[in-house]
């Protein structure tokens, strides 16, 4: 039998090093692995195992050869967290993988159990990376490269708009694009996202935030009522206002006539947020944007404590932030 090619495009490598904490990612890492295993036999035994289900033995029990020379996949989760003696077992088999047996280690990277992932990289191990993303940039980049996986194209405003409504999850960006692909003809527009997850935009956090800043008082209002009503909490509510405030102040002190794309280094913004604080900033002044934060501050002592009446204080700071955001325009 042929030794297999340990090919970085492989599914079928030897041994594949998932590394990152995105779940969604993590599985997807394994659920390729496991695909190509079945598509090769379709009778491939999967065993999917924890730290505390792998003790020093049991790697090289389901790595023994078998009599049918049948095919297997074993995966590792959260291998950082393996005992020393597993570790050892793991690096010895990392020496002289078996035939028709592909090892998936899911590692969550860092300082825990480097070693491991040392010796895994030594070996040459398929690696897929599986990083969290954690900046709206990299959620806007991972819904294009969903709707482009699924043959689909969408406006850039569609996959703000679903980042916007849907949030950080993953998983729900991901089924919320396969709705859509289901569901929807064509090229998907922000129209089209707008109607399936209005519900859901208007109770961001962020959608109060934007209507504050722009000075739409009444609007933020609703949102935020919309908000409360549906089991944001209050936190996130100031948080999203804070960082929409300080997002103005920021712009408004950078040097005038600097690209998008420059701004977007220096103030550690996305490209797209800095053309869509430009058009939020225009009734902002300096004082404005001073007043807007205090009333913002206000608001987050009230609803970790400070005050009896959460919502009533949201609602001064959503008021006192669409005034200042007036306050240029109304002289």
């Amino acid at each position: 039998m042929a030794t297999r090619k340990n090919s970085t495009d492989d599914p079928l490598a030897p041994v594949t090093l998932a590394v990152g904490q995105e779940d969604l990612l993590l599985d997807r890492a394994v659920q390729q692995v496991v695909a190509a295993a079945r598509a090769a036999d379709a009778d491939t035994d999967v065993r999917d195992l924890t730290p505390d289900k792998l003790e020093p033995g049991t790697l090289a029990e389901l790595t023994s050869p078998s009599l049918f020379s049948e095919r297997k996949v074993v995966v590792v989760r959260n291998a950082q967290d393996l005992t020393a003696d597993t570790i050892k077992d793991v690096k010895e088999y990392l020496g002289a993988p078996a035939e028709e047996i592909t090892l998936v280690l899911l590692h969550a990277g860092g300082a825990k159990g480097k070693g491991l992932l040392d010796a895994a990289r030594k070996a040459g191990a398929r690696e897929v990376a599986c990083p969290k993303t954690t900046k709206p940039a990299e959620r806007l980049s991972f819904v294009r490269s969903e709707f482009r996986a699924l043959g689909r194209s969408a406006t850039p405003e569609a996959g703000q708009a679903l980042v916007d409504s849907i949030g950080s999850d993953l998983r729900e960006l991901a089924s919320a694009v396969s709705q859509l692909v289901a569901d929807v003809e064509g090229t998907i527009d922000e129209e089209i996202v707008g109607r399936y997850y209005t519900g859901r935009a208007e109770a961001s956090s962020f959608t109060v935030a934007d209507r504050a800043v722009e000075g739409r008082a009444a609007e933020a209002l609703e949102a935020l009522r919309w908000s409360l009503s549906t089991g944001v909490a209050p936190v996130l509510i100031t948080s999203a206002l804070a960082q929409a405030v300080r997002a103005i102040g920021k712009l408004a002190s950078a040097p005038r006539g600097a690209r998008p794309g420059d701004l977007a280094r220096d103030l550690g913004m996305p490209p797209w947020k800095i053309d869509r604080v430009r058009q939020q900033m225009r009734g902002w002044s300096a004082d404005g944007v001073a007043v807007a934060l205090r009333a913002v501050a206000e608001a987050d002592a009230g609803v970790k404590g400070g005050g009896d009446d959460p919502e009533y204080a949201l609602e001064k700071a959503v008021v006192a932030v669409a005034r200042a955001a007036r306050a240029r325009n109304a002289r």
